[in-house]
């Protein structure tokens, strides 16, 4: 990215920041109409998720300033919405727990964060909530410091919809990371097109991907004739590479290809898409031969791949 590029995402990221804080009402004295401003409201939060808590364990969930959490905990424990007592496996630590009032408190908070919540997402169209929470989610995966184990992933046969998935992404992708132009995904449209005209269900199989009811990958065998098939269109979203989802897709065709009797599988790749080949290596594909040309925008070497499977 260069520096007027970064600088313009900057200034985007800023622009999103205040367009949000002032939609939700973050720039107002109390959150939600409440008399608690949001950092109090955010420790309230924590206090009420659990039975019993500690300051230290609040500064490492929070990564607020030690001091100025004990002067919110010192107005909660003065307007009587929580109460300390001493540990009695460590002296030196407070047991932390909000009283009845305090939980009053924190319920009312949590009502009115659910009506605000509701009233944003009511009139939306069902189609702009799922993209907004979608968006949401995105942002939440991508900026996380401690992201969650990933969920399982399936492999599924394609279904409607899923077509012009694979055309955007590969567009967008190879675009990305190896400067493709927009000839690489009318090469992709015509590829899914003829096997959309033509497909034998028996022969051929175009598998997509899903985790979280997310599309995250996909692959395809057709029938190149003679018993030979033909291995097209890998692809593995960058945000999920690393499950070893590219293994379990090649593998996935090498056992449609085997059990349909076909002799061998060929592939045809660029010598410049290192992670793919490595994959291809991987699993069991050994080069027959290459061939240098200029498309995409490009100047590329093809490389032509087989994978024997007897018979």
């Amino acid at each position: 990215m260069s520096t007027h590029d970064f600088q313009e995402a900057v200034a985007r990221f800023r622009s999103f920041n205040r367009f949000y804080t002032k939609q939700i009402g973050l720039l107002t004295q109390g959150l939600l109409k409440t008399r608690f401003p949001l950092i109090q409201a955010r420790v309230l939060y924590e206090l009420a998720q659990q039975d019993r808590t500690t300051a230290s364990a609040l500064v490492g969930k929070l990564n607020i300033d030690p001091g100025y959490l004990s002067r919110i905990l010192s107005i909660f424990e003065k307007e009587g919405l929580l109460r300390k007592s001493r540990s009695t496996s460590d002296s030196r630590q407070r047991i932390l727990k909000l009283t009845t009032q305090g939980k009053k408190s924190y319920a009312e908070l949590d009502e009115r964060s659910r009506i605000v919540a509701e009233e944003m997402l009511r009139d939306l169209p069902k189609e702009d909530r799922h993209r907004l929470l979608h968006a949401m989610q995105t942002i939440e995966t991508i900026l996380d410091a401690e992201p969650t184990p990933p969920a399982p992933y399936l492999l599924r046969p394609h279904r409607p919809g899923d077509i012009g998935w694979i055309i955007y992404r590969h567009g967008v992708v190879y675009a990305e990371e190896y400067d493709f132009d927009e000839t690489f995904e009318a090469l992709v449209a015509e590829i899914l097109v003829e096997f959309i005209r033509n497909h034998d269900p028996k022969r051929e199989c175009l598998w997509i991907a899903e985790q979280a009811g997310h599309r995250i990958g996909s692959i395809m065998i057709v029938d190149a004739g003679d018993r030979v098939a033909q291995l097209r269109l890998l692809l593995v979203e960058p945000k999920t590479r690393g499950q070893h989802l590219g293994t379990q897709l090649i593998d996935e065709c090498i056992n449609f290809s085997i059990r349909n009797r076909y002799r061998k599988i060929k592939l045809w790749t660029q010598s410049n898409l290192l992670a793919a080949r490595h994959l291809y290596e991987k699993t069991g594909f050994e080069k027959v031969s290459e061939s240098p040309h200029k498309s995409f925008g490009q100047d590329l070497i093809a490389e032509f791949w087989e994978l024997r499977l007897g018979g």
